[in-house]
């Protein structure tokens, strides 16, 4: 048995806490529409931001089960700044045009 076998990263349920989690942060946005103009998202952008955080979420998890778990930290912070990257690209263009 290795050091990660009790943890959730492990189990298959981890993905259905990430599907959960990347609803309720979907709810930023949807509820945000609600009370200001300064939030205009549609069907696509919604689509495409559930598809970054489980994607992303997923990525993680599946690389963590092949790391030790001293890597899962520096894994995350990978992870997290790639998101970050993508998502600035998809929404303004930061380096490139995508976004514009």
């Amino acid at each position: 048995m290795n050091e990660n076998s009790g943890s959730l990263v492990m189990r298959n349920g981890v993905f259905g806490w990430l599907a959960l989690a990347t609803g309720v942060l979907l709810l930023v946005p949807l509820v945000a529409m609600q009370f200001t103009s300064a939030v205009n998202w549609n069907l696509a952008d919604f689509i495409v931001g559930g598809l970054l955080i489980f994607g992303f979420g997923s990525a993680f998890v599946l690389a963590a089960r092949r790391l030790q778990r001293r890597y899962w930290l520096a894994t995350g912070a990978v992870v997290v700044l790639v998101f970050l990257y993508v998502w600035a690209e998809l929404a303004v263009g930061v380096f490139t045009h995508l976004g514009s």
